[in-house]
């Protein structure tokens, strides 16, 4: 926990609020928690958790397991963290585009944008299968071995995509993981010139990606969009279908948005 929330010498109305987020943040972290391991994890009494918690769910911020003492982030978060898009109503605008690409190869989809030197999966669409890609709304995860991440870099500006890179740890996840950051700037050039993004097994065990980003009026990309297919459901003679129908749903919805010159020539 951060010693200033315990810091008895911040100002009581301080001090409050930074326990508030404390819990949001411990919650964010945990799809379910209970006042218990709250307590221990950041080091308040149980009392004072369950007071705050009973305050934040009376307000709509915070749900309760029925007939438990188990508590998550309710959906009010979501509509809260998604003002801060860059876009507002992006979410809105890829829906029907991400369930018509989740009927169509029955595999989930993913809409991202950037937060930090990370993404966070802002929307998605599950699978019908019952083996598929585990995530959630929320979820961060990092640039460089991602399909999205990969298509947010490759189209960005080059100064802000320095700067964006300056802050990311080119950590190894698994055996196919880019760690290097030219290797990285190289993948993204390959990336940029063939129009879709790749994970090919780099962030996760047995999990395949493709991906392309959305633009916003001004031409830049403000969100990446994927389908996740587990390895043993890829079809390398299928993919360039994929990434058709991933490019013409982004084009939709970029020139929604107001792009009037979409970057990517889309696949025949």
């Amino acid at each position: 926990m951060d010693d200033d929330i315990g810091d008895s010498k911040q100002p009581e109305s301080v001090a409050a609020v930074l326990k508030v987020f404390a819990i949001l943040n411990a919650l964010g972290e945990r799809s379910d928690i209970g006042i218990t391991d709250l307590s221990v994890r950041l080091a308040m009494p149980k009392a004072t958790v369950y007071r705050f918690l009973q305050t934040m769910k009376g307000l709509g911020y915070v749900r309760q397991e029925a007939d438990s003492e188990r508590y998550g982030l309710a959906m009010r978060m979501f509509e809260i963290g998604a003002k801060a898009l860059p876009s507002p109503e992006l979410v809105d605008l890829a829906k029907h585009h991400m369930q018509m690409l989740a009927d169509a190869t029955g595999e989930t989809v993913h809409l991202g944008s950037l937060i930090d030197s990370e993404i966070i999966y802002i929307h998605k669409v599950d699978s019908r299968h019952m083996l598929g890609m585990y995530s959630r709304i929320g979820r961060r995860a990092p640039l460089h071995c991602t399909a999205i991440g990969k298509v947010l870099m490759a189209w960005e500006h080059p100064e802000r995509r320095d700067r964006i890179l300056d802050g990311a740890t080119f950590t190894r996840f698994r055996d196919k993981t880019i760690t290097e950051r030219p290797a990285f700037l190289a993948e993204l050039e390959t990336v940029r010139a063939q129009g879709f993004g790749e994970d090919r097994e780099e962030f996760d065990d047995h999990i395949r990606c493709l991906g392309v980003p959305i633009f916003d009026r001004l031409g830049q990309p403000i969100a990446g969009m994927s389908v996740s297919f587990p390895t043993f459901r890829f079809d390398v003679e299928k993919a360039p279908e994929v990434v058709r129908m991933l490019q013409t749903a982004s084009k939709d919805i970029s020139e929604k948005l107001g792009c009037t010159r979409y970057p990517i020539q889309i696949a025949s």
